[in-house]
């Protein structure tokens, strides 16, 4: 879904916003406004749809697109320690304080996060009430569009959901003020849980009825709704789904589920929307579809691919966590910590000196070099990294992301692109649901139940096309770039036999896995405060001896498994007056 419509899409939600409160200004239309009576038709209920879906890849209006998008390389990225902010102190200062784990609820990225989940809602609930008004759609059509746009809002509350807790406010396409007074006194999630439910049932898999290449068909709402299971701790109900997701799935192109071998096909605007790919954000070189804005910061400094803006750098601790044993199995109890790191800051600080080596002694799981850009390690078809690549190694280290960044193939095919004319973004889509994804998840639940075997067969799955010769980082003689070794978990390891073993191996190959794609302190509260606390408290520990920063960091406490409601929201609700309480109130982790 690609539109070049977006535009004409956000300008007709914005005026439809201005055009639908309920004041009579002095008897007459206002001119200029397109009011919901002009938008009930077929054309105007794409169009809204259009402006639903965009949300998902535009900026909150008023903000940059990076503070506040569904693909949270702060929240899940930073704040779970997959990376550090990197850059130099002074760029996106508000971030510092993230990152070190001492938020405050006047944090702006927050308070963005927050808007974004209700000009989402905004968006679907104006097309929901204009829907039911469209006389010449053909019923099937209506159907699906009220799936989509069900599974959209489902998105959107799911994504404030394990942000900020299931106390939010709630607001459906019923309430049709422009600025609806709504508590946060009550949990949503079994909303949430409805409206997905509402998606599955009016979606349909079948390619001629989905259209448009990237829509949301009922495969990807029962996927959505699992993930939304198994962050509520629901296993038991989401395996079933899952079980019937990964066996039955299709595409919206009808295509069926499955791994891709290469692992590049996930992350390539050449070689998207293939079998892996479950619900995509589709992002275009267009300048008004601002492709892959919400990364526009995360790239490689200087001379890099992009050229700017040297954030989002991978953390020594994740790095290290690829560090396999002698079986090529990962180290499931921290032991990597105890160990030399697998890359260190060069001590030769000569002018041609190169910023950082690697110790080629060490194993590591090939995904470290998919996932990480390393000097002395090929950066994709860019050749080695520079050291200009890095903006301030004191401050961010010595590493740079790698999965979201565009090929020299793809910048050559025309699909690099800019936000605001400045800064660095493509057409690759980004997955917001995989079957990578999807199958740890399974094996989660698998667990859960006791069938360890069945477990570590789909973390094998896994761990099996890691190790095929594509996903192997060559040098240009076509040798491995580094000491590069993974094996499948034997039936005889204690992963096997040991539920609480099998657990461990399952949330150590999410981490490897899904590294850098915004999952990890959504994975870590989920599995729990104290796993989460202790997890980031070894972090910490760790990342101090290599970065002075993390000195200064505070330990995240076991109860504070959400973010707190930002103080202007609060502000701006003021107080209910029939009950004379206001309408937003802290979680109670938040209150001191």
């Amino acid at each position: 879904m690609k539109h070049n419509k977006y535009i004409l899409a956000l300008a007709f939600a914005s005026m439809l916003t201005l055009g639908s409160c309920g004041d009579d200004f002095l008897g007459k239309e206002p001119q200029g406004v397109l009011t919901p009576e002009a938008l009930a038709n077929a054309q105007g209920v794409e169009l809204l749809v259009t402006s639903a879906y965009a949300g998902l890849a535009s900026p909150v209006e008023g903000y940059d697109p990076y503070q506040a998008s569904p693909f949270n390389w702060v929240w899940g990225g930073i704040y779970g320690g997959d990376a550090n902010k990197g850059s130099d102190p002074n760029d996106q200062s508000t971030v510092n304080e993230i990152e070190l784990y001492n938020t405050l609820s006047t944090n702006g990225y927050i308070k963005q996060k927050w808007v974004w989940v209700y000009q989402m809602s905004k968006r679907v609930n104006l097309a929901l009430q204009v829907l039911e008004k469209a006389e010449d759609m053909k019923e099937e059509i209506r159907q699906m569009r009220k799936g989509e746009l069900k599974f959209l809002r489902a998105l959107a509350y799911f994504e404030g959901m394990r942000v900020f807790g299931v106390y939010l406010p709630y607001i459906d396409e019923t309430n049709q003020e422009n600025d609806p007074k709504v508590h946060n006194d009550k949990d949503i999630y079994s909303l949430v849980v409805a409206d997905v439910d509402d998606a599955i049932a009016n979606l349909s898999d079948d390619p001629k009825v989905v259209g448009e290449v990237g829509r949301a068909n009922k495969s990807a709402a029962k996927a959505l709704k699992a993930k939304i299971l198994m962050w509520h701790g629901d296993l038991a109900e989401a395996q079933p789904i899952l079980a019937d997701v990964l066996t039955n799935g299709v595409t919206s192109k009808g295509m069926a589920y499955g791994l891709e071998d290469d692992l590049d096909n996930n992350f390539n605007a050449l070689t998207e929307n293939g079998k892996e790919s479950v619900f995509a954000v589709q992002y275009s070189n267009a300048a008004e579809n601002m492709g892959g804005a919400p990364f526009c910061l995360a790239y490689p400094h200087n001379t890099g691919p992009g050229g700017c803006c040297g954030f989002y750098q991978p953390s020594f601790e994740l790095v290290n966590s690829f560090q396999v044993d002698a079986n090529g199995l990962p180290y499931l109890n921290g032991e990597y910590r105890t160990k030399k790191s697998v890359s260190v800051r060069n001590s030769d600080s000569s002018q041609d000196a190169v910023l950082a080596v690697n110790d080629n002694n060490i194993a590591v799981d090939p995904r470290l070099d998919f996932a990480v850009g390393r000097f002395g390690i090929p950066y994709k078809d860019w050749g080695f990294p520079e050291n200009g690549w890095v903006r301030d190694a004191t401050n961010g280290g010595i590493f740079m992301p790698k999965k979201h960044v565009y090929s020299k193939a793809e910048d050559a095919a025309g699909m690099k692109a800019l936000y605001g004319g400045w800064a660095p973004g493509s057409a690759m889509n980004l997955q917001y649901l995989s079957v990578r994804d999807l199958t740890l998840l399974y094996a989660e639940c698998l667990a859960n139940a006791g069938n360890l075997k069945g477990a570590m067969e789909q973390v094998n799955k896994i761990r099996r096309r890691a190790a095929l010769d594509v996903n192997i980082v060559k040098l240009d003689d076509g040798t491995p770039a580094a000491n590069y070794k993974i094996a499948e978990y034997p039936s005889s390891h204690a992963a096997f036999s040991n539920k609480d073993v099998c657990i461990k191996a399952i949330r150590m190959e999410r981490k490897l896995e899904l590294a850098m794609e915004g999952e990890r302190w959504f994975d870590l509260s989920r599995w729990g405060g104290d796993v989460m606390a202790s997890e980031l408290k070894a972090y910490v520990d760790y990342e101090k001896q290599y970065i002075s920063k993390f000195a200064g960091a505070s330990y995240l406490p076991a109860n504070k498994t959400m973010l707190p409601v930002p103080d202007d929201e609060i502000l701006t609700l003021g107080t209910d007056p029939e009950t004379g309480t206001p309408y937003l109130v802290q979680p109670e982790a938040w209150r001191n």
